[in-house]
C-alpha cells in the first residue's frame, strides 16, 4: 500500500466520520427509563399550568436584584426566587465585544432560566402565577475585594412558616448554592419537598457537517454516568428516573457552556422532564421532608451556570464534567486535552500549544511513520516479481494469492504494514478534533496574525490552503504505483476535497493538520534518505 493509497484511505475516514457524527446528531435514540419500585417515583412539581406556560411573573411586586461576583453576573426574580439572567463575565458575547456571554436570559422568544421551589402539601410555589414575592434587603449586591462569598437571603412568611431562600456565590465559582432553610411556627407539621429544573425554549440541535455541536439536555444517575436527553426525546417521552442515592444531575448543554441542577443529600430524588407547550424543563424533584412544629429544617441544591471547564465542574459534583463530550473516543481525547492545557500553561498561547502537542504525537508516532515507508518501499522493491507472477499464473486467483504470500513470507514483507500505521493514526486525529471542539478555553483564543479566534474559521481561509498544499506536496514526493486513471484522478482530487472541507473547520484544528503534513513532509524527507542508502527506495 502506498502513500496515496493511504491518503485515500484518510479521506474517506475523515468524511465518514463527520457523515457519521452529523447522522447520530439526528437519531440518537432515547434512553429507556430506569424502572423504579413503586410508590417511589415522585411527580414532576405541578405548579405550572399546562394551559399557560407563560413564565406569569406579572405581580407589581416583581423585582429583579442584581448579583455580581468576579465571574457571574446574576439577576434574580423576587417572584419565586428564578434565576433569570446569568451572565459570564470573563466571557464576552463576541470577540472584542464589551458585552458578556449571555447564558440564562427571560427574553421575548428565548427563554433560558433555573427555577426552584417549594412543592407539595405546605408547599408556597403553587402555579405559574402563584408564587412567593420574596423579601430581599438591597437590590444589588458586588463581591467586594477581599471578599471570597456572597449570601443572598430572600425571606418569605405564609400561615406561620418562616421561609428563607438563600443564593450563596463564591470567587471564582461558578457552582451557586440555593438553600432553604424553613422554620415552622404553624402549630402543625408541615409537609414539602424541593424541585430545581431548568427551563428552556425548544431548541434545534444546531451544528453543522464540519462542527456538529449539541444543545440540549443531558443528566447522570447512579446508573447512568452521563447521557444526552435531547429536546426531541423531551417531546416524544417524559423522562422519571430515581436517583436512589441521591447522586446524579439534571443539565441543559450547548457548545462550550452548560447549566445544571445538582441535589444535594437528598436519597430519593426525581430526575424528570417535560414539555408544556413550546417550553422544556429538565430537572430534579427531591423528596418531601415533614416539619413538626416548631422545627426547623434546611433543603438545599446547586446551580452550575457557566462555562465546560472540567476541573471545577468533577469538583462540583460527579460526572458534571462529562458534558465535555469526547465521544467514544474519551479515553484518548481527555489525555489529549490535558496535555494540551499543560503546555498552554508553559507557552502561554494556545496555537503554540497546538503546534508543540502535533511535534510530540507526531514524534510518538514515528516509528509506525517508519514502518509504513519502510514497509511501503519494501512493496514496490517486489512489484517487478509480482507483475511478472500475474504473467506467469494468469486468472488463477487461489494460486496466485498462494504464490503472493509465499514471496511476502520469503521477503520479510507485511502487506498491511503500510496501513496500520494510519489505522492507528485516526483515533488520534478524531480525539484531537473532539479535544480541539470541546475546549471552551479556545474560544476566543488568537494565535496570531489574522487568526484572532482558534474557535473559529480562519477568515481569510489562508490555513486550509496552505493544508492542502502540503497534501499536493506529500502526493508528489511519494512514489506510487497506481497506474489505473481513475485511482488517479481521485489521488489528485483528494487535496482539494480536504481542502474545501477544511475552509469551514475551526482554525485550531486546522492548525493541527497543517503542522501534522509538515511533519509529515520532514519525516518522509529523512525516512526516504535513510531508505536510498540502504537501497530500498526508488521512484
Amino acid at each position: 500500500m502506498d502513500s496515496q493509497r493511504n491518503i485515500l484511505l484518510i479521506g474517506l475516514a475523515l468524511v465518514s466520520f463527520l457523515l457519521f457524527n452529523q447522522w447520530q446528531s439526528y437519531k440518537n435514540p432515547a434512553p429507556v427509563p430506569t424502572q423504579q419500585a413503586q410508590g417511589s417515583t415522585l411527580p414532576a412539581p405541578s405548579f405550572a399550568d399546562e394551559h399557560d406556560p407563560a413564565p406569569g411573573h406579572t405581580s407589581a411586586a416583581e423585582k429583579i436584584i442584581t448579583v455580581k461576583t468576579d465571574v457571574l453576573t446574576l439577576g434574580i426574580n423576587t417572584i419565586g426566587g428564578d434565576v433569570v439572567t446569568a451572565d459570564l463575565n470573563e466571557y464576552a458575547i463576541e470577540q472584542d465585544s464589551a458585552d458578556p456571554f449571555e447564558l440564562l436570559k427571560d427574553s421575548q422568544g428565548h427563554q433560558f432560566i433555573a427555577q426552584s421551589g417549594l412543592v407539595g402539601p405546605q408547599g408556597i410555589d403553587l402555579s405559574s402565577t402563584d408564587r412567593p414575592a420574596y423579601q430581599v434587603s438591597t437590590e444589588n449586591l458586588t463581591l467586594q475585594d477581599g471578599q471570597d462569598e456572597l449570601r443572598i437571603p430572600m425571606t418569605f412568611t405564609a400561615n406561620g412558616i418562616n421561609y428563607v431562600k438563600t443564593f450563596v456565590l463564591k470567587r471564582g465559582s461558578y457552582a451557586v448554592d440555593v438553600e432553604y432553610n424553613i422554620d415552622n411556627q404553624s402549630g402543625q407539621n408541615a409537609t414539602f419537598g424541593m424541585y430545581a429544573h431548568l427551563r428552556q425554549n425548544v431548541q434545534d440541535k444546531g451544528g453543522s457537517i464540519t462542527m456538529p455541536t449539541y444543545n440540549g439536555g443531558a443528566y447522570s444517575t447512579q446508573d447512568t454516568r452521563y447521557k444526552k436527553y435531547s429536546f426531541e426525546d423531551m417531546q416524544d417521552r417524559n423522562l422519571s428516573l430515581n436517583l436512589t442515592d441521591g447522586q446524579g444531575w439534571a443539565a441543559m448543554i450547548q457548545h462550550y457552556f452548560a447549566a445544571a441542577w445538582i441535589p444535594r443529600e437528598a436519597p430519593g430524588t426525581n430526575l424528570y422532564t417535560r414539555v408544556i407547550g413550546n417550553l422544556a424543563d429538565i430537572g430534579v424533584r427531591m423528596p418531601n421532608q415533614t416539619i413538626g412544629n416548631g422545627q426547623t429544617a434546611e433543603l438545599k441544591a446547586t446551580l452550575w451556570a457557566g462555562p465546560k471547564l472540567q476541573d471545577q465542574m468533577a469538583a462540583t459534583a460527579p460526572n458534571l464534567d462529562l458534558v465535555v463530550d469526547y465521544g467514544w473516543l474519551w479515553f484518548i481525547a481527555k489525555p489529549l486535552h490535558t496535555l494540551l492545557s499543560f503546555i498552554q500553561g508553559i507557552v502561554v498561547n494556545w496555537g503554540l500549544a497546538i503546534i508543540c502537542l502535533t511535534f510530540i504525537v507526531r514524534g510518538a508516532m514515528y516509528p509506525l511513520t517508519k514502518a509504513q515507508y519502510t514497509s511501503m518501499a519494501k512493496m514496490r522493491m517486489l512489484q517487478p516479481k509480482l507483475q511478472a507472477m500475474r504473467e506467469r499464473i494468469g486468472d488463477d486467483r487461489q494460486r496466485m494469492s498462494q504464490e503472493m504470500m509465499e514471496l511476502y513470507k520469503k521477503e520479510k514483507v507485511n502487506p498491511l504494514g503500510g496501513c496500520l500505521p494510519i489505522i492507528l493514526q485516526m483515533p488520534i486525529f478524531i480525539s484531537l478534533y473532539w479535544a480541539l471542539m470541546e475546549s471552551v478555553e479556545l474560544r476566543h483564543s488568537p494565535f496570531f496574525g489574522w487568526i484572532t479566534d482558534l474557535s473559529a474559521q480562519d477568515p481569510y481561509y489562508i490555513l486550509p490552503l496552505l493544508m492542502g498544499a502540503s497534501m499536493f506536496l506529500i502526493q508528489k514526493m511519494s512514489p506510487t504505483t497506481v497506474t489505473d486513471p481513475m485511482q488517479q484522478k481521485i489521488m489528485t482530487f483528494m487535496p482539494v476535497m480536504f481542502t474545501f472541507f477544511f475552509l469551514w473547520f475551526p482554525s485550531g484544528l486546522v492548525l493541527y493538520w497543517l503542522v501534522s503534513n509538515i511533519v509529515t513532509l520532514i519525516q518522509q524527507t529523512l525516512i526516504y534518505r535513510a531508505l536510498e542508502k540502504k537501497g530500498l527506495h526508488s521512484k
